[in-house]
């Protein structure tokens, strides 16, 4: 625990401990916001296409290389 001399120390460290406060509350509605964005249905949805994508790509890239034909069955027969 710090010893203070005089009054001038101890208001100085309260100034410094509500400016630390303060930031740490924006901080928070930062990370409230980037959540909230994160989740949004826009992100999601975007997520998921580049996902789907993605994934297309890559079967695709391995169906050339192994030689794999796609096959559709019609339900005639």
């Amino acid at each position: 625990m710090r010893t203070y001399t005089n009054f001038d120390e101890i208001d100085k460290d309260l100034k410094i401990l509500k400016l630390q406060t303060e930031i740490d509350k924006e901080e928070i509605k930062l990370s409230v916001d980037q959540v909230k964005s994160n989740l949004s249905p826009v992100s999601l949805l975007g997520g998921t296409v580049g996902a789907i994508i993605q994934k297309a790509i890559v079967l695709k890239a391995v169906s050339k290389i192994f030689g794999i034909k796609r096959t559709v069955s019609s339900g005639k027969r």
